[in-house]
């Protein structure tokens, strides 16, 4: 199982690395936020697919309870790695390897034009443009990534690092990985409702992930995520005061689990001028909107070209590194600050406001 364990989590490794950046040189600028939010999206979809599988075995004995579910992911590995033969080589790196022709075949038909299409040979001519400025100047090294230089490498490289950060560090993998812990301990629900509850939760993941799939190429980025962190922040801290309310005996009343757990659906719009009954975003439903997807968008765009393979990789790398501290806290957290340890999630998603709001728009990207 550890072995196992290991060699996947290299193949998802490469994966989150290579595929952001690989959709961004195969895609139109106006249509990049679209394509390379549609990862996150079904990454959605894979979560809600395993949580329901996982909840219907439980009613199984014996072992094929894990081994099965376990065993079911071998179906869409075999899925991928076939269909990946299918898939084109990145022009850029033909170009890098001298490939011009095949490299140029490749754009006419990711665009369906022919060699004398002007959007074709401006991309064309694009890409040689920037693989001459790396040779004139060599890709750069891991020990240059935060150098300080006339495109502000090392600048982008830290906001490629920080929006993955922030990705993880709103705590969403509270909810992903331990709703049905939540809910059963903190919030006292019964283990089957907890169950149920936690599925239909995770669903607001993936269809919250449609939004921008839709319209992030005419949203932008900062905004989305500035009201995605107010969003989750308030949600935070109203599911906070409400679990608050116990009894000396530490019970819960119906109506204050509830509502706690509504707002792990439902933050408002509002944060001045709260109203239960309108202006409500589903809590899993705003994460798929804005923090989810934007961030995984953010990365590849962001890194100019000599270094964008390694400042991708070190952007994804803040998304696991994080992921794993969120997850393997979480538990001593709640266990030992109950509902004081959401606050820490509000305090977080509260402070990423004003950090978002001084990225400036002068990194030279098409960013708004």
């Amino acid at each position: 199982m550890m072995v196992a364990r290991f060699l996947t989590g290299i193949g998802t490794g490469i994966e989150t690395s290579t595929v952001p950046m690989y959709q961004s040189e195969l895609c139109e600028a106006n249509k990049r936020g679209r394509l390379v939010a549609s990862e996150p999206l079904f990454v959605g979809v894979g979560i809600e697919l395993a949580y329901w599988f996982d909840y219907g075995m439980s009613f199984t004995q014996g072992s094929i309870a894990w081994r099965l579910p376990i065993a079911c992911q071998v179906i869409f590995a075999i899925i991928v790695i076939v269909l990946v033969f299918g898939l084109p080589e990145s022009p850029r790196y033909l170009y890098a390897h001298g490939r011009h022709e095949e490299a140029l075949q490749i754009l006419c038909d990711v665009y369906d034009g022919t060699p004398d299409d002007p959007k074709i040979e401006k991309e064309n001519r694009e890409v040689l443009e920037a693989l001459q400025v790396e040779r004139e100047h060599g890709e750069y090294k891991w020990s240059q990534l935060l150098k300080k230089d006339r495109v502000q490498t090392g600048r982008r490289v830290l906001l490629a690092y920080g929006a993955q950060f922030m990705n993880q560090m709103g705590g969403i993998n509270l909810v992903v990985y331990y709703i049905t812990s939540v809910l059963e301990d903190n919030v006292g629900l019964d283990r089957n409702l907890s169950l149920l509850m936690g599925g239909i939760i995770n669903l607001m993941f993936p269809i919250g992930s449609l939004f921008p799939t839709f319209t992030l190429d005419r949203t932008g980025r900062r905004k989305p995520m500035m009201w995605g962190s107010l969003g989750l922040g308030i949600s935070m801290m109203m599911i906070a005061i409400l679990l608050s309310f116990r009894s000396e005996g530490g019970d819960i009343s119906q109506a204050t689990a509830s509502a706690s757990v509504a707002f792990f659906f439902t933050v408002s719009r509002n944060a001045s001028h709260w109203e239960p009954e309108a202006n409500k975003f589903q809590y899993m439903l705003a994460f798929g909107m804005t923090m989810n997807c934007i961030p995984w968008v953010y990365v590849p765009e962001i890194l100019p070209l000599h270094v964008r393979a390694k400042g991708t990789a070190v952007g994804i790398s803040a998304n696991w590194i994080w992921n794993f501290f969120v997850v393997m806290v979480t538990p001593t957290l709640l266990d030992s600050l109950a509902w004081k340890g959401y606050l820490i999630f509000m305090a977080l998603n509260f402070a990423f406001i004003p950090l978002i709001v001084c990225i400036r728009n002068d990194t030279g990207t098409s960013i708004r």
